[in-house]
């Protein structure tokens, strides 16, 4: 049985994705062996807690070591970093093959069942046929546009601009930053950081009719410390639009057809768990699918059962999603009491119990072996 991945473009070098592994994943990679590898080889920060700064204080919301798992905090690279770690080990297997620079472009159809996809590779319109076809290519997925699969929209108040700054040697070590009605991210990548301010949807053209100059002052009004690696932004070049976008599908298979991840729910990026709930799926999927594949007929219950098992954690996670936007919304109008800030940072149990929640999902998935399917 061979695994054939379609990547479109010829290496994973694209910025502004989600760059945070959580310990549900970090926990999946110890089950598999190869949790210290990964952690060794790849440059990394981590972080034990997660909060927020305002005026000059940092508060911790959100407490993950706690968990019972391996790494007791959230893990930051850049996404392509992970990504060609899980090629690369992924490789070390006969039965998998990576065709990069190949773009699925559309389905191959026997009666009502999915048998494939067609892509384009080199110029050259191929086929690949399988028994199983996953769809894992996300929010905009050409091949759940191509199954007529229908989408669930749910609608979003916000968008994010994402930048990069230089790094200085000290700066407050949070998440999260807020002032004068802006709220501002700043990852720690080292020698730079990866940044996202938060703006009302369809704001982009507004903010830029404002100017770079008004747009430095905003970050800066939230994150004061990145006031003078602003000017490194000479142009809106630097400067990517994030359409935050939501959406779900009401049945996440055909014959033949699977969808996970993104293409089967995007999430918003509030707390970046939408590549820790994709990888879940592909885990559950595994956990289902290895046997039936195996034995050569994967059925339509055995799809249905995938959805039955990953539906309800993803609908809670991205119900508590949307309650989360819309209280960024609020703040992006009025900057919140001290006092409550000072409040939650105090309040173990519940910072705790978001610990486990951020840290772990709702349904902890776990790497079974075939023998165990």
């Amino acid at each position: 049985m061979q695994t054939i991945l379609v990547e479109k473009h010829g290496e994973f070098l694209r910025d502004f994705r989600g760059d945070t592994v959580h310990p549900s994943t970090t926990e999946l990679m110890h089950e598999v062996g190869i949790l210290h590898e990964f952690l060794r080889q790849v440059p990394h920060q981590t972080m034990e807690q997660l909060g927020i700064g305002f005026k000059g204080q940092t508060f911790d919301l959100i407490d993950f070591r706690h968990l019972p798992t391996a790494c007791k905090y959230v893990v930051f690279m850049p996404q392509w970093d992970f990504l060609n770690f899980l090629a690369d080990k992924a490789k070390q297997y006969p039965c998998f093959r990576l065709e990069m620079n190949t773009e699925a472009t559309g389905l191959l159809r026997e009666g009502d069942r999915v048998t494939g996809v067609t892509a384009q590779a080199g110029g050259d319109l191929i086929e690949i046929r399988a028994d199983l076809t996953v769809a894992c290519d996300g929010r905009w997925s050409v091949i759940r546009e191509h199954s007529g699969l229908p989408v669930t929209e749910f609608p979003m108040p916000i968008d994010v601009l994402w930048f990069r700054v230089p790094r200085a040697d000290s700066a407050p070590e949070t998440l999260g930053y807020l002032g004068d009605g802006q709220i501002v991210i700043a990852i720690n990548r080292g020698e730079y950081w990866q940044c996202g301010m938060m703006i009302a949807k369809g704001e982009f053209e507004r903010v830029q009719a404002e100017g770079l100059p008004a747009f430095r002052s905003r970050v800066a009004a939230a994150a004061p410390f990145l006031a003078s690696s602003l000017d490194s932004l000479p142009d809106w070049d630097q400067v990517k639009l994030l359409s935050v976008r939501a959406n779900r599908l009401r049945q996440w298979w055909l014959p033949g057809l699977l969808c996970i991840g993104d293409a089967a729910h995007a999430m918003s990026p509030v707390g970046g768990i939408g590549v820790n709930y994709a990888i879940a799926d592909a885990v559950a999927a595994a956990n289902s699918l290895a046997g039936p594949l195996r034995n050569g007929q994967v059925t339509d219950d055995d799809l249905r059962a995938v959805q039955k098992r990953r539906e309800t954690p993803t609908k809670v996670a991205q119900w508590l999603q949307g309650a989360q936007t819309a209280n960024l919304a609020r703040l992006s109008k009025t900057d919140p009491p001290l006092w409550v800030l000072r409040l939650l940072s105090h309040v173990q149990p519940v910072k705790r119990l978001l610990g486990r929640r951020v840290g772990l999902g709702f349904r902890r998935e776990h790497i079974r072996t075939v023998e165990h399917v």
